[in-house]
């Protein structure tokens, strides 16, 4: 095939992939399986809540996905699908988190004008991923066990459903997500504020 495979699409509700592709994510014995085979994605308990990440775009070079467990502090595990991607840039970049029971927000913005926000060996464990994404020399339904397009630690469990690319575009991005982790995370531009009351606004 002398020309790169390019997928469009938008608008994908990773929960219902997590559902599909790993119906015993929760199970006790998959979360031990998982440790052993790097389908945890995060190291670290996350907190009892998600926030939200949009940007103008993101564009990554060395993409892959699989499904993965994550937990907090109780104990709890939750499902998400894991995204790797070896080099990114983020085009105003916004994270935002609702404090729960009061109408207070934190956001932070970066990566404004020409100069976005970058990341290195970047993991995202997400619930949900909206945009318009382009993908180049795409393979979906890889053995999530031999991932090797993005981050070295970014495998899955040994035959469990997997997709990696080349490269990555995505366009209005939105995300909900457990946690984000980076080799390097260059927030240029960083502004942090604490929104109270009607400016207690999220991303979106």
């Amino acid at each position: 095939m002398s020309e790169p495979l390019e997928t469009t699409r938008g608008k994908t509700r990773w929960r219902r992939f997590a559902a599909l592709t790993l119906p015993a994510l929760a199970a006790a014995g998959f979360i031990v399986f998982g440790m052993a085979n790097g389908a945890i994605a995060a190291s670290f308990a996350v907190s009892g809540q998600t926030f939200k990440v949009s940007a103008d775009k993101l564009v990554g070079d060395g993409f892959v996905q699989y499904g993965g467990v994550v937990q907090d502090g109780n104990g709890a595990a939750h499902p998400v699908a894991v995204s790797g991607i070896n080099k990114a840039t983020l085009t105003n970049l916004c994270q935002s988190v609702k404090v729960p029971g009061a109408p207070v927000v934190l956001t932070i913005n970066a990566g404004g004008g020409d100069k976005p926000a970058r990341a290195s060996n970047l993991l995202l464990d997400l619930t949900e991923l909206n945009g318009d994404a382009t993908f180049t020399n795409i393979e979906i339904g890889r053995d999530a066990g031999t991932l090797n397009k993005g981050p070295a630690s970014a495998k899955g469990a040994t035959g469990s459903f997997g997709q990696q690319a080349d490269k990555v575009v995505i366009n209005d991005l939105k995300q909900v997500a457990w946690s984000t982790t980076a080799g390097t995370f260059t927030l240029t531009g960083l502004r942090l504020k604490v929104n109270v009351g009607a400016d207690a606004k999220e991303c979106f």
